[in-house]
């Protein structure tokens, strides 16, 4: 216990007295974990998007022109029959112009002006979020061979395309991990190397009264570990801070129509993040000391 308690007293003392070199290792550790967290920030949202999307549970059926009142009736009722689906309701051509005029009205007028005849009618329809995409897909094939259906949106082809750019984001992320981890390393090592040789003598004293490598080398590790997690904890505080700016500005309806609210990384997230800087931070101590610690 005395022994661990002495090595953070002369990690402590060490950093105190080298401050400035500790702080421009930290802040430049700071500006890499920023953009991991950035990137990290942007796909766990891709994921929560796509996570809503895949199980958005419903499909939109247009119907034909030539549709009549009692075709569109005879199809409800057939389709509040099937099993699945939860709801059905019908949309005519005027509620979706008047729908989408609400919506557009203030920010793309010209698109609120388009004729009735541009929305085509439909029939909106609610199914179990539970449902197999095989099954869904059975559904919607039946339901394109009727003679009043004109097209059907399941909205699979959105969820594709932002799986796909899901996997990239991921990939992107790896690739800045091992760029930021490189870095850490780096940094944490010359920085250490570089306190190591202001501190030459008090090494060399401590040598020649017979200190034992782990006494000598705990500081400076302890340093490098503490390096990584405050330039960790640091980027995590400066990414919160322009997280809440930027959720602030973002307008509501598009919160509203992706149909996610924007979330800040996950606790464990950020916790695996600080721990990592620290791990890596001490890591790179020691492999710079490695043939350092020397009389």
């Amino acid at each position: 216990m005395s022994g661990s308690f002495g090595t953070t007293r002369r990690a402590r003392r060490g950093m105190l007295r080298e401050w400035r070199l500790h702080a421009l290792s930290v802040f430049s550790l700071a500006v890499a974990f920023v953009c991991l967290g950035a990137a990290l920030l942007v796909v766990t949202n891709l994921m929560a998007v796509q996570e809503r999307w895949a199980h958005a549970g419903r499909a939109s059926i247009y119907l034909k022109d030539n549709a009549t009142q009692a075709d569109i009736e005879g199809f409800k009722v057939a389709l509040a029959k099937v099993p699945g689906i939860t709801n059905v309701r019908y949309v005519s051509s005027g509620q979706a112009r008047a729908e989408f005029g609400a919506q557009e009205v203030t920010s793309h007028a010209e698109l609120a002006a388009l004729p009735v005849e541009a929305f085509p009618a439909s029939i909106e329809v609610d199914v179990r979020p539970d449902m197999p995409d095989a099954e869904l897909a059975g559904i919607v094939g039946k339901m394109r061979q009727l003679p009043v259906v004109d097209d059907v949106e399941t909205y699979q082809n959105w969820t594709d395309r932002l799986a796909r750019l899901v996997k990239g984001g991921v990939g992107a992320a790896a690739v800045l991990a091992v760029v930021v981890f490189g870095a850490v390393l780096a940094v944490v090592g010359s920085t250490i190397r570089l306190a190591l040789q202001r501190r030459r003598t008090e090494v060399e004293v401590l040598r020649l009264v017979g200190a034992t490598d782990g006494f000598v080398k705990g500081p400076f590790v302890l340093e490098g570990s503490a390096q990584g997690a405050m330039g960790a904890t640091a980027a995590l505080a400066l990414l919160g801070t322009l997280f809440l700016i930027v959720r602030g500005r973002l307008d509501d309806e598009l919160a509203s129509l992706i149909g996610v609210e924007p979330t800040f990384l996950p606790w464990h997230v950020a916790a695996a993040l600080i721990a990592v800087g620290a791990l890596l931070g001490a890591f790179a101590a020691a492999m710079g000391l490695r043939k350092l610690v020397t009389v």
